[in-house]
C-alpha cells in the first residue's frame, strides 16, 4: 500500500470516522439551575431596564448562601440572560403606528422582539419612539433576528447603547 493513494487513504479515513457522531446533551440550550435558583434569576433579570451582571451575581449568591446552593458563575448569568423570554404584547393594545408596521405578524399576541424587529425596519417616528422604549429583553432579542437593514440595525445598536444594553 502507499501512501500516496487517494482511494487507499480515503477507506482508512472512512473506517477511522465511522464511528458514532458525538452525541448531543440532553439539557442543550436549557439550564442545570435548581429551579428555585432559575426562578429568582427570572425575576431578577424581569425588569425594564437590564440589571448589571454584577448585581445580579451579588444578588444570587446571597439568595444561594441563605438556601446552601452553588451559585452559578458568571458565564451562566450570561447564557441565561441571552435566554430571558421577552413579553408580549396584545395586538389590540399596541400603538397604530407600530400596528401598521407589522407585516406578516399574526395572532392577537405579539412577542415584544417582533415589535421592535418591525418598528425599527418598517415603522415611522412615532413606531421607533415606542420600540425604543421596550424592555431590554425585546431589543435584546430582536437584535439576534435576521434580516434587518443594515441602517435599521445600527439605530437599534445607537438605541441599545444609549440605554446602557
Amino acid at each position: 500500500m502507499s501512501e500516496l493513494s487517494l482511494t487507499e487513504s480515503m477507506a482508512r479515513a472512512e473506517i477511522r470516522l465511522a464511528g458514532p457522531a458525538r452525541k448531543v446533551r440532553s439539557d442543550r440550550g436549557g439550564t442545570r439551575f435548581a429551579p428555585v435558583v432559575e426562578a429568582e434569576l427570572v425575576r431578577l433579570l424581569g425588569k425594564h431596564e437590564r440589571p448589571a451582571v454584577l448585581d445580579v451575581l451579588r444578588a444570587l449568591e446571597v439568595y444561594c448562601k441563605r438556601l446552601r446552593i452553588k451559585p452559578p458563575s458568571r458565564a451562566s448569568i450570561y447564557n441565561a440572560m441571552a435566554r430571558v423570554e421577552p413579553p408580549s404584547y396584545p395586538r389590540a393594545a399596541l400603538p397604530e403606528a407600530v400596528r401598521r408596521c407589522l407585516h406578516n405578524v399574526g395572532g392577537d399576541r405579539v412577542p415584544g422582539h417582533q415589535v421592535a424587529f418591525a418598528a425599527f425596519n418598517y415603522g415611522d417616528e412615532r413606531a421607533l419612539s415606542f420600540a425604543a422604549g421596550l424592555p431590554w429583553a425585546c431589543l435584546y432579542r430582536a437584535e439576534k433576528v435576521p434580516g434587518f437593514r443594515p441602517k435599521s440595525l445600527a439605530l437599534l445598536r445607537a438605541v441599545m447603547s444609549w440605554r446602557g444594553l
